[in-house]
């Protein structure tokens, strides 16, 4: 009886740690189970959404404008 006792124990702290883990890093667990889902997924094409490492300005002005002028120290 004492043995069956100290097992339930154990699960029922074993599933009380990972439920308090679950909520803990819920955030960090969302983006790594996303990135997860779509590394396996194979109709995702990365080229169709929105990537993060694209730049924030993707048009910079140019600058062969050759109205402005240059200084030259």
């Amino acid at each position: 009886m004492g043995a069956l006792t100290t097992a339930l124990i154990a699960i029922a702290g074993v599933i009380l740690g990972w439920i308090t883990i679950e909520m803990a890093c819920k955030p960090c667990l969302e983006k790594g189970r996303e990135a997860i889902d779509q590394n396996l997924n194979l109709d995702y094409d990365p080229d169709e959404q929105h990537n993060i490492r694209t730049p924030l300005n993707p048009n910079p002005p140019q600058e062969s404008d050759s109205s402005t002028p240059i200084k030259i120290v």
